[in-house]
């Protein structure tokens, strides 16, 4: 299961409206791990003048890397994070996410990113099995 749905949330969704916020508060919490990685991108991004940050470094565990793959998997949690944080993310491997300006999206950089050259050139032996 990706998400810890409390009962209120469950309620809610049932009767048609779903508050923002609830979602990403149960993102948060349900998925930690990539809740805080990607915060702590947008921190990088904003207090710099790059194009965009991004994590290079592998998760701790498994447990973690799922985390991950479930948030940027889901257009619903993914979306959730980008209109929650305002910026536009961007994924290669296993773990490589990065955090890009909204505006940044579909330029050079961004495009260059998410390119399949850049995702043929990210790849090594041990992302096969992620």
């Amino acid at each position: 299961m990706s998400l810890d749905v409390s009962p209120r949330l469950l309620a809610d969704a049932e009767s048609g409206d779903v508050d923002p916020q609830d979602f990403v508060d149960t993102v948060r919490t349900s998925l930690p791990y990539a809740y805080s990685l990607i915060a702590g991108l947008v921190d990088q991004l904003r207090a710099g003048s790059a194009t965009f940050a991004d994590n290079r470094t592998p998760p701790p565990s498994e447990k973690e890397r799922g985390q991950l793959l479930r948030a940027l998997a889901s257009d619903a949690i993914r979306g959730s994070l980008e209109r929650h944080f305002g910026v536009t993310l961007a994924f290669q491997n296993c773990h490589r996410v990065a955090v890009f300006r909204p505006e940044d999206q579909g330029g050079e950089i961004h495009a260059r990113f998410t390119s399949v050259r850049s995702q043929v050139l990210n790849q090594s032996p041990e992302f096969r099995d992620c």
